[in-house]
């Protein structure tokens, strides 16, 4: 994902998020409506979970330090992974806890045409916020599907404002068949109902960006097509004959961390051997450009000792048939 593309999504989910969060709080004070406290309270919640991406994607671009060697890539996954948590806390809980005060003690809506003409306000603004950020994903997620992108996409904020963009829609839709059953029956005990399914579909998000970005935060490894790349950079054929064992991390979105044991020739100089890394390595950044960090270490191939030993693709992280990921 490119940066740009990531901070579009995420400026035209915040002043979507920002302008609605407004509508809907005067909203619920000329209705008393609780689907539109417990959406105004959710908008406000999104609102901070984009100022939260963009803090991370700010911290993100720091230098490397001594203490950090590998540099401050991370950090966007620490900030995706704290939007799932106030998603989860503010804005789900809220509206569960609203929901069961509604129910317990329903009265009716006052002035219908504030709620309903916010809500389709909302309806319109969040729609206009989705579509930059299909429009964003689209143009990175190739042939995958939805469900694919979000699940692989090692850039976070994108899979991010997409599910947020989407409970939030979807939420809508909810509160405004909550305002408007309790409107046609004159019982408000259906806004409390449509505000605690808005609470379980934001918690029910907070949980798939809690999964997705704990993953990341953990630590994955390079893409199937990335790794045949870096592997077929490797390999020139003539001094460098194999790859015996490689494993890959992403130290952040851009950034990509190879450390491999290569096969190189029995009878190879140790000018040859460094020379042909250098190039290997050249390969490598011209075939992938995140891989930035690579680490190649020389070794003398042997069959029967390979035969003999633990196949090192076997183990966690590394390439070969058995991997999963």
């Amino acid at each position: 994902m490119s940066a740009s593309g990531g901070t579009k999504a995420i400026v035209a989910a915040l002043a979507a998020n920002l302008a609605i969060a407004v509508a809907k709080f005067v909203a619920f004070l000329f209705s008393g409506s609780s689907s539109m406290l417990a959406e105004s309270v959710h908008s406000l919640a999104d609102s901070g979970n984009q100022g939260l991406l963009l803090l991370g994607g700010k911290k993100a671009k720091r230098e490397a330090t001594p203490q950090h060697p590998f540099g401050y890539g991370r950090e966007r996954y620490i900030y995706a992974f704290l939007v799932s948590i106030v998603l989860f806390s503010v804005g789900g809980m809220f509206a569960i806890y609203e929901g069961y005060e509604k129910i317990k003690s329903p009265h009716e809506i006052e002035h219908w045409y504030w709620p309903v003409g916010v809500l389709v306000f909302a309806i319109i603004a969040e729609a206009f916020s989705f579509r930059t950020a299909i429009k964003e994903s689209n143009a990175i997620r190739g042939k995958l599907s939805w469900k694919e992108f979000v699940r692989r996409a090692k850039a976070p904020e994108l899979p991010v404002v997409l599910l947020e963009d989407l409970g939030a829609l979807v939420g809508l839709i909810l509160a405004l068949g909550g305002v408007g059953l309790a409107l046609a029956t004159g019982d408000g005990i259906w806004d409390g109902i449509g505000t605690l399914c808005i609470g379980v579909l934001l918690i029910l998000i907070a949980i798939v960006l809690a999964a997705e970005t704990k993953s990341l935060l953990l630590g994955e490894a390079a893409g199937t097509e990335e790794v045949e790349k870096i592997e077929a950079a490797l390999v020139d054929g003539d001094t460098v004959t194999g790859v015996i064992h490689m494993r890959t991390l992403h130290l952040g979105p851009e950034e990509l961390l190879v450390a491999a044991k290569i096969a190189v020739q029995h009878d190879d100089t140790a000018t040859e051997v460094a020379s042909a890394i250098n190039a290997a390595e050249e390969r490598i950044r011209a075939a992938v450009p995140i891989a930035r960090v690579i680490y190649l270490e020389p070794d003398i191939y042997s069959e029967s000792a390979a035969a003999a030993g633990v196949n090192p693709a076997k183990s966690p992280g590394g390439t070969g048939p058995d991997e999963g990921h």
